[in-house]
């Protein structure tokens, strides 16, 4: 899996450098921080588009684990933007 984090950095650095307006650099210190399967997940359904079940497939995991990591993965950056503002 280590791989495809390597892979996806990179093309979510692409993505950005393509779309010319690169991501918050608070926002992407908060998704680098995440668990790698977190950062997986958010890539491949906000960068590549994919919905659940394509996620699930590329990463063999089950499409409600998609939906559980998602929302974990949110919550993360939501707690820490809070902690932030405060």
């Amino acid at each position: 899996m280590a791989e495809l984090a390597a892979a996806v950095e990179e093309a979510a650095a692409e993505v950005e450098s393509a779309n010319g307006r690169p991501a918050d650099p608070q926002v992407r210190a908060l998704v680098a921080a995440l668990p790698e399967r977190q950062r997986l997940v958010l890539f491949l359904r906000y960068y590549a588009g994919l919905d659940y079940r394509q996620i699930a497939e590329a990463l063999a995991i089950e499409t409600g684990t998609v939906g559980a990591t998602l929302s974990h993965a949110h919550a993360a950056i939501r707690r820490a933007l809070e902690e932030i503002q405060r």
